[in-house]
């Protein structure tokens, strides 16, 4: 039975989480359709452009990305400290961006509202805006919506354009992150369009790399050209799993990605490259498991979340669920601390 987008999201539980977005048209989101023969491929600027636009709006990072030719792949994280930080002023600056403001909130930021019973719709009202800025339903249905208007305007046509809903996982710990991560930005070698990560067009890889190249730049998290996103800093200080950074530093993640792109290349199944990254050893990742999860494409889009079995345990009990689907998978990628002895 489809559970509510409430049920599966709750910051409290983990502010990260995968999005996978279809189009469910014969007529692709981006490259060339074989059934028309014609090229999409400037399309996949649109979702990196929105995608940029929208972080100017909404209280979201961008962790990862990759553009395909009739899906896209997110790894998002919710800022919502960022939000409640917010003026109301602020709030209601960036819903304006998206949407034209009702009568009584104009007002109300012009200091017209005269009665306590308008000025407290009024505040409610913004305060419903804050929660909206924060929640990964309206981002999604921000980013789609637009992409959705802007190719059935291409392309002369009504109707839906995405297959269905979004599917979201809930990344439940850093293991889960990193994990989530390089399956995403690995979508290119691992389907034989491209042969490295670094020339994996519109990944958020091929981003981090020429940002890393690029010596004029002062930290990552600002190292974007043009219409990309800006992407999350890697590498924190400190145990605290809601930081607004994540476990492992850029460079680690790099080995990793590279590591298991070389992997997918040499398509030896069952054989396990040498020099294992340390990075799965700090983060207890069993190596054979996680290459056939992110270097040999096991699905695992039916999985609700990802993580180690002791935070499925405890996001169960905070939940009042019985169970979570995606346990099963994350015991065979994810070790527990006895196996790790």
């Amino acid at each position: 039975m489809t559970r509510a987008r409430k049920e599966l999201v709750s910051v409290e539980t983990t502010p990260y989480y995968h999005c996978i977005c279809r189009c469910v048209r014969r007529a692709f989101l981006c490259g060339e359709d074989s059934y028309s023969g014609t090229n999409y491929e400037h399309r996949r600027g649109w979702v990196l452009e929105r995608l940029r636009d929208l972080q100017g709006v909404f209280a979201v990072d961008v962790c990862a990305y990759a553009v395909m030719s009739n899906h896209y792949h997110l790894v998002v994280r919710l800022d919502s400290d960022r939000a409640a930080a917010w003026s109301e002023g602020e709030v209601m600056e960036r819903w304006e961006r998206l949407f034209s403001l009702p009568v009584l909130v104009a007002r109300y930021r012009a200091g017209q509202a005269k009665t306590v019973a308008e000025r407290e719709r009024a505040q409610a009202q913004i305060a419903e805006w804050r929660d909206r800025l924060q929640d990964l339903s309206w981002f999604m249905r921000s980013l789609n919506e637009h992409l959705a208007r802007r190719a059935n305007a291409e392309d002369g046509c009504k109707g839906r354009f995405w297959e269905g809903r979004y599917k979201s996982q809930a990344l439940l710990d850093d293991a889960a992150v990193l994990t989530c991560m390089s399956y995403v930005d690995l979508n290119p070698v691992r389907a034989g369009m491209a042969d490295t990560p670094e020339t994996s067009d519109f990944t958020s890889i091929q981003q981090r790399i020429r940002a890393l190249a690029r010596e004029d730049q002062e930290h990552e998290g600002s190292a974007c050209e043009g219409d990309e996103p800006r992407l999350t800093v890697l590498g924190r200080e400190g145990d605290d799993p809601h930081a607004n950074a994540v476990a492992f530093t850029t460079e680690d993640y790099l080995e990793l990605v590279d590591w298991t792109g070389r992997a997918i290349r040499e398509d030896k199944r069952g054989a396990i490259p040498e020099s294992i990254p340390p990075i799965l050893e700090r983060l207890r990742i069993d190596p054979a498991h996680f290459l056939g999860h992110v270097g040999r494409g096991q699905r695992s889009h039916h999985v609700a979340a990802l993580g180690h079995v002791e935070r499925f345990h405890e996001v169960v009990k905070q939940l009042g669920r019985r169970s979570i689907k995606g346990v099963g998978m994350s015991a065979r990628i994810f070790l527990a601390p006895a196996d790790c002895r």
